[in-house]
């Protein structure tokens, strides 16, 4: 077998400093000589502890509702994004919440991506739909619609009243990993071909007040009385919660990141050493490794929105 030959950039190297000159223009680093550590002990608290108030996001959407229409914005959304140095997109490392709005007589046309999204319905009257596969699916308060990954999904509003509602996506994962695909629909609004009070992706707010109701205490006193609704998704597990007035929760420390959204009721939230006060449609932020819990001033449900499924598939949920 040839020997190979030293290479010759290294051949009179006669010090340490020499050798780190020799390797950083060739994009190697010494493992022993880096500035930061590339494994540490537990996890760094790298996005921190946000609320968004509806009350602002709403009168943000009425006025972006003034400006402009669907030719300008084929999605009239606001991001709700970390600000952590870097970023200007994620709510949490690998979830994006938005607020969105449409009007009446308004169609967002149709697309599909490999995200996984849902929205969450926070105020909206008959006649407000998604279109998903092709079946108009209604969208009223307190509903959640699911579109997994790469199902044509397109909204629309036959009613008389402005819609607004939460979005959610997985789709900072998506940026991190790399598959991003998005294809707009050839015929622009996909065709409706049935249409259905009742879906596989359709969650109706009565039907979650109805399991709520029903559900027993959650043993480890973080969620209060707590349903999981089936996603649809590897990615994002979703879960109602609803506590008493007065109650406040069990803290929760974990590795997943925790979204939550207020579907009705009032309170406080503490996640690490920052208090949140909280209403109906506010969102808030419980980035992995922050400590948190809740604290009840009245009756309320909270809607969580967690990458739990995708860190327990891996091994890494704690």
């Amino acid at each position: 077998m040839a020997v190979t030959e030293p290479f010759e950039a290294f051949t009179g190297v006669a010090s340490l400093d020499e050798l780190y000159a020799a390797l950083g223009p060739r994009s190697i680093t010494a493992g022993w000589h880096k500035p930061e550590p590339s494994l540490w002990p537990e996890p760094r608290k790298t996005y921190i502890p946000m609320h968004w108030a509806y009350r602002e996001g709403k009168a943000a959407l009425d006025a972006a509702g003034r400006l402009i229409d669907t030719s300008l914005a084929e999605r009239r959304n606001l991001i709700l994004f970390n600000p952590v140095e870097g970023n200007a997109y994620a709510t949490a490392r690998t979830i994006i919440t938005a607020y969105q709005m449409i009007l009446p007589g308004e169609r967002a046309r149709s697309h599909r991506h490999t995200p996984n999204a849902l929205r969450l319905i926070i105020d909206s009257e008959p006649g407000t739909y998604s279109t998903v596969d092709g079946t108009k699916v209604p969208m009223e308060t307190g509903d959640v619609v699911l579109t997994p990954s790469w199902m044509w999904h397109g909204h629309g509003n036959e009613g008389h009243a402005p819609a607004y509602w939460i979005d959610y996506l997985d789709a900072p994962l998506t940026h991190l990993l790399e598959p991003m695909f998005l294809e707009w629909h050839p015929d622009e609004y996909e065709p409706i071909v049935s249409e259905g009070k009742t879906s596989p992706l359709l969650y109706r707010w009565a039907e979650i007040k109805k399991w709520l109701a029903e559900a027993p205490r959650e043993p480890s006193g973080r969620f209060g009385r707590q349903i999981a609704l089936d996603s649809h998704m590897p990615t994002l597990g979703l879960h109602m919660c609803v506590f008493e007035a007065g109650e406040t929760s069990a803290p929760l420390k974990t590795t997943a990141n925790n979204v939550y959204s207020v579907v009705s009721g009032r309170g406080t939230s503490m996640i690490d050493e920052r208090t949140f006060a909280w209403e109906r449609g506010d969102v808030f932020v419980a980035p992995a490794w922050r400590e948190h819990r809740h604290q009840c001033q009245e009756p309320s449900v909270l809607f969580r929105v967690t990458d739990e499924p995708l860190l327990a598939a891996i091994g890494w949920l704690r």
